[in-house]
């Protein structure tokens, strides 16, 4: 058998992800699903696709210009047969996208939003939108003839264009001459091509109604025969052309001497002149065309993709914000504002509510401020002397990058361990990097080949006592925007143990020892996949002793072979495997044999599911990490990733509710099959669950009543203000006597659950 592996249990890595991408596209068929919400659904099917062509497709192309044959050790198949699997794969999802679209386009109609074609217009908004083409789109318009003297442009990557294949018009007397001399030159074509302008709206909303839109393409391919007036137009199609992007640091030369920003400049560069990967055309291509831009694209056939749909759906968020908020408000979900934490208490620093117990926040659920404002007092704290953070993605305006730029205004010493290969926000972390070391930052890049990925803050701080420390964990980036639209976990504590691991982590990747060992986290490439096999190992050996093993697992992907086997062989020993694994997974569940114990389910809604969650054991005794590594080969092999224990009792008594939660999803939740498929997740058949709302009203109720309860405690305190032993109680301390149940009766005063 080539390649030698059991596929039994697997499948291919990129069938799973476009099995996930079709997912997204459902909720764009889903009636529990807002319409003006339905748009955003598409366009995010749009980019990931268009990501996927230029990364994971891209790549794919990079190997079969090797000569030996790369063998996919889920499938065994070879690079091209996972090229072909994947354009046949593609088909009907152009033709589901159609589909969704279009029935999309008659409900937005029964709401008075129309998205129209221009035979659709009225006479006087066709005669609207002429002018606009002549007036503000013609002036700024570079059209190309391409002839002899004109060769064939470089068509730039994801940009829009109308190509055209036309014919001479010459007046009798030129026609004559022609006809004398050279006979068939009256009869020859000529391409045109018009670049649709990236500087102009995506859209244009016509005066006779604000709810009245026309795509700004549609226009230029309405009314490009205007440019070229001295041919007759025999064919026209709106095209983009997607190119291979992805480039890789070994693919420009450098020494030691090179500015790794400058190679990374470089590299950005570089990715917009790569080869093509794919060409889609909108609507109907004339053959002889078609011909001509795969010739002259050094396309197949098979990479070729025609839809009834817009090429581009980026226009969605721009148009949606374009329509009156009385009309949208309906169509759209209801706003949410992340809450305040209940583990925070507003009135107090949070880097002396730390030292009395670990903090915990759950992105976006709960606000991200405790996180900033940790870093604002370390800033400002004399004892503090140095913060260390790694940063892997930033948000444009980065409240994160000022506070840590402010803490080294003020002397502190602040490092920041920066992975520029972020990819697609490599220019963002340039920027900020040049200005963290302007600020006096120091700044350590990664290290080739080994992304840094991890999410780590340690803040020291010199006191009469000695050094104190408070490690910050995270399962996402340190970036303000995506904390409001991804799921992700916070913990901030001052556990000695983690914070000796953190030490040694950072002094480790100062000097770029990528294999160090340590007592509490795990650390990828190294020591985390040594410590997930132990504790798998812990879950079968349970089972073996006649006790329940039990597995819990929240993850983005799965597709590492050695942990996929290592799952296999606990499911076969009778450990008890549940998952959520929201994107691609390649292991398949319930094959006799394999995985007759390991159920899997993704969550795909209104947030994109982000954090990880290892869970190892039941009840008391389960073991539980939040880590930024999904159980990819990249993650586990070839990424810096910190996965960190959960040592509070009450921290992992919520994390246990919010899994219970997601686990029981049967709206927005689907299991996925032995053939790899989503489908229904039944659940409990008497109560339909939406986890993410779940948790969106649970978080906003804990705030109401945790405020309700802090008032009370102020109008308490001005009769006993301060207890015997002069420390202040927190709200949800104060509900009990019993210390370390005080958070869970907090919460049961909340909930009553």
């Amino acid at each position: 058998m080539r390649g030698g592996h059991d596929t039994s249990f697997t499948q291919n890595r990129e069938l799973s992800w476009l099995n996930f991408n079709e997912r997204v596209l459902e909720e764009a068929d889903d009636p529990l699903v807002k319409p003006l919400e339905k748009l955003k659904f598409i366009e995010i099917f749009d980019s990931n696709l268009t990501e996927f062509f230029m990364i994971r497709v891209g790549s794919l192309y990079d190997l079969t210009l090797e000569e030996m044959e790369i063998i996919d050790n889920k499938t065994n198949m070879n690079q091209r047969e996972q090229i072909e699997a994947i354009m046949t794969r593609l088909r009907p999802l152009y033709e589901k996208k159609d589909l969704y679209y279009n029935n999309l386009l008659q409900e937005l109609k029964e709401f008075g939003i129309h998205i129209l074609d221009p035979k659709e217009l009225t006479e006087e908004e066709y005669k609207e939108i002429e002018d606009y083409f002549d007036n503000f789109i013609t002036p700024i318009l570079s059209p190309q003839i391409v002839d002899s003297f004109h060769p064939f442009p470089h068509l730039v990557n994801k940009d829009l264009y109308v190509v055209l294949r036309m014919r001479r018009i010459y007046g009798p007397e030129v026609s004559k001459k022609l006809q004398k001399n050279d006979i068939t030159y009256e009869k020859k074509d000529f391409i045109g091509i018009i670049t649709v302008p990236n500087v102009l709206p995506s859209f244009y909303t016509l005066s006779s109604g604000e709810t009245r839109f026309i795509l700004t393409e549609k226009i230029v391919h309405e009314f490009a025969s205007k440019i070229f007036e001295h041919y007759e137009v025999k064919a026209e199609s709106i095209i983009r052309v997607t190119r291979n992007g992805d480039v890789k640091s070994d693919d420009v030369d450098f020494d030691f001497d090179t500015d790794y920003k400058e190679l990374m400049t470089e590299l950005i560069k570089k990715r917009n002149r790569l080869q093509p990967v794919r060409l889609e055309v909108q609507g109907s291509l004339d053959k002889s065309l078609q011909k001509y831009l795969l010739n002259e694209l050094e396309l197949k056939q098979r990479n070729l993709f025609i839809c009834e749909s817009p090429l581009a759906m980026g226009f969605a968020y721009g148009m949606i914000d374009a329509i009156p908020s009385e009309i949208s408000a309906p169509l759209l979900n209801s706003p949410f504002k992340p809450q305040p934490s209940i583990m925070v208490d507003p009135r107090k620093r949070v880097m002396d509510q730390v030292k009395e117990k670990d903090l915990f926040l759950s992105y976006p659920y709960e606000s991200m401020e405790p996180m900033i404002r940790l870093l604002r007092e370390a800033a400002e704290d004399p004892e503090v002397v140095s913060i260390k953070i790694t940063i892997y993605r930033l948000a444009n305006h980065s409240q994160i990058a000022e506070q840590l730029a402010y803490a080294a205004e003020n002397g502190k010493e602040v490092t920041a361990l920066m992975e520029l290969k972020a990819r697609f926000d490599e220019e963002n972390n340039i920027e900020w990097s040049t200005y963290l070391e302007e600020a006096g930052c120091k700044i350590l890049y990664g290290f080739g080949e080994y992304k840094v990925h991890s999410k780590i803050c340690l803040i020291t701080k010199y006191t009469d006592r000695g050094y104190e420390y408070i490690t910050q964990v995270a399962t996402g980036n340190y970036n303000e925007k995506t904390a409001k639209l991804y799921t992700d976990f916070c913990m901030m504590t001052t556990h000695e143990g983690i914070a000796k691991d953190a030490v040694k982590f950072f002094n480790n990747m100062a000097i770029g020892e990528l294999q160090g060992e340590y007592e509490h986290i795990m650390v990828s490439p190294y020591s985390m996949n040594i410590g997930l096999e132990k504790l798998i190992d812990e879950e079968i050996q349970k089972v073996k002793q006649g006790r329940r093993g039990l597995i819990r697992l929240k993850l983005n992907s799965i597709s590492d072979r050695k942990t996929m086997e290592k799952l296999s062989e606990a499911s076969q020993a009778g450990v008890e495997i549940k998952m959520i694994v929201r994107g691609i997974c390649c292991l398949l569940t319930h094959i006799k044999d394999r995985t007759e114990n390991i159920s899997i389910m993704s969550i795909v809604g209104r947030y994109l599911e982000h954090h990880r969650i290892y869970c190892f054991g039941e009840d008391n005794e389960a073991k539980i990490y939040i880590s930024s590594a999904d159980f990819m080969t990249r993650n586990l092999r070839r990424r810096l990733e910190i996965a960190c224990p959960i040592y509070d009792e009450d921290i992992k008594r919520e994390i246990i509710h919010i899994m219970n939660i997601m686990f029981a999803d049967n709206l927005k939740g689907r299991q996925i099959n032995a053939e790899g498929f989503f489908e229904a997740n039944i659940g409990d058949p008497e109560q339909k669950i939406e986890s993410q709302k779940v948790l969106m009203l649970e978080a906003i109720e804990k705030a109401k009543k945790a405020e309700v309860l802090r008032k009370a405690e102020e109008r308490d305190r001005e009769k006993a203000p301060i207890y015997s032993h002069g420390k202040e109680k927190s709200s949800y301390e104060s509900m009990s006597k019993e210390p370390k149940k005080g958070f869970i009766a907090f919460l049961k005063r909340l909930f009553k659950f």
